[in-house]
This record gives structure tokens, C-alpha cells and sequence, in this order.
């Protein structure tokens, strides 16, 4: 019996030494499985999985959504208004000022040409006066330097029922000749009519004579600034 006891405290005691490597020197303690709440038996591995599958989906993070923010929206219109206040400003310092230059250059040019347009029509109107004059000169140097023509002048010895311009007027027939040489001697041809019916005068008249009492008051009328006021018509 001794023997046998000591055996088997020699193989509890290797036993202890086993178990105490394993529990590597902790105490044993007593395992039991955890009891459901409903039911006391030890969950099933399929029911433990799908608890833990509901607290992570319960414990899942979602990140919060975050608000929409309005500062494009700001942005834009700033850029707007910056760009309305730019136009504004270029049009109103760089291309309202340049266009108001053009406008009084052209107006400036304008003036110009029209000012050179009217000085040069008035230069042409003095050259061609100044021409004019020259010419008219001219003319009355050769007239002056030429030698007058010698007009003639007759006698009208019977009536010819025409009418004639009269210049001149007298009753000595000599006074009448000798003012008729003088205007021949200017190249101006003139007829003396002599006295006839009860008029006792000798009338000196232009060298024309017409058909027409109208066409001889015409001619009286041109001869005037020549022969003075006095030229008038008579039929003979």
C-alpha cells in the first residue's frame, strides 16, 4: 500500500509539474461557457458571427456630409463685377478719350481742307482777275498805241421811209460836217439827213438804219453811253 501511494503521488506530481508548465505557473481556473440571455446555453458560432456583424454595421463611421459651400457661387459674381468695373474703366479712360480724339482730329482735318478748299478758290479767282485785268490792259495799250480806223460819213439826199438814230442836231449844215469828220477821224461811220418838211435842221445820225420804229429805239438805247442822252429816233 505504501508503494502503491507513493506511486501515485509520484504521478500527481509529475502531473503538476506538467500542468504547471502549461499555466506557466498561474492558477487553474475553471472554464464555462457564456450563457445566452434567453436561453443560458452557450451561443452557437453562427449567432456570434451575426452579433458581431450587427455591432460593426451598428459602430460603422460615416463620415458626415459636409454642407455645400457657397464660395464658387461668391467667386463668380466677384469675377463678374470685377470684369463690368474693368470694362467700365477701359471705356470710360482708354477708348471714350481715344474716340473723342479721333473725332476732333477728323473735324480738325475737315476744317483744314475745307479752309485750303476755299483759299485755293479764291487765289484761282485773283489769278484769273488778275488775268482779266492784265488782258484788259493789254487791250487798251494796243488800242491806244494802234491807229483808228477812218469811218465815213454821207449825205442822205432823198427820203428812204426807214428809221435812224439821231446824235446831233443844228441848222448851220457846216456844224453838222464838221462834228461828222471828228467821228470819222475815230473810225465812226455817221449819215447827215437834211432839212425836210417844215423843219429847217441838219441831223447827224449812227450809220445804221432799220425797219422798225422798236429796232432803231433799241440801237438809241445802246448809243447812249457812247453819244449821250440825247439820241433819239426819227423816220426819214
Amino acid at each position: 500500500m505504501a508503494k502503491r501511494k507513493d506511486k501515485n503521488e509520484s504521478a500527481n506530481d509529475q502531473n503538476n509539474e506538467n500542468n504547471s508548465e502549461d499555466n506557466f505557473g498561474l492558477p487553474d481556473i475553471e472554464y464555462k461557457p457564456l450563457d445566452t440571455e434567453t436561453t443560458g446555453e452557450p451561443e452557437s458560432e453562427s449567432v456570434t458571427e451575426a452579433k458581431e456583424e450587427t455591432v460593426r454595421e451598428a459602430y460603422t463611421y460615416k463620415p458626415q456630409e459636409e454642407s455645400k459651400s457657397n464660395a464658387p457661387i461668391i467667386i463668380a459674381v466677384v469675377i463678374g463685377l470685377v470684369l463690368i468695373v474693368g470694362a467700365f474703366l477701359i471705356y470710360q479712360y482708354v477708348y471714350k478719350p481715344k474716340a473723342d480724339k479721333e473725332k476732333r482730329e477728323l473735324a480738325e482735318k475737315k476744317r483744314l481742307d475745307e479752309q485750303k478748299r476755299k483759299d485755293d478758290e479764291a487765289a484761282r479767282l485773283a489769278r484769273e482777275n488778275e488775268e482779266a485785268e492784265r488782258k484788259r490792259l493789254e487791250a487798251e495799250a494796243a488800242a491806244a498805241n494802234a491807229k483808228p480806223a477812218v469811218g465815213t460819213f454821207e449825205t442822205l439826199t432823198s427820203r428812204t421811209g426807214r428809221y435812224y438814230v439821231v446824235i446831233a442836231s443844228a441848222v448851220d449844215g457846216d456844224l453838222i460836217s464838221d462834228y461828222a469828220k471828228k467821228l470819222s477821224a475815230k473810225g465812226t461811220s455817221s449819215k447827215i439827213i437834211p432839212p425836210f418838211g417844215k423843219w429847217k435842221f441838219y441831223r447827224l445820225t449812227t450809220s445804221g438804219d432799220f425797219d422798225s420804229y422798236a429796232a432803231a429805239q433799241t440801237s438809241a438805247d445802246s448809243s447812249k453811253p457812247e453819244f449821250g442822252p440825247g439820241a433819239w429816233v426819227i423816220k426819214y
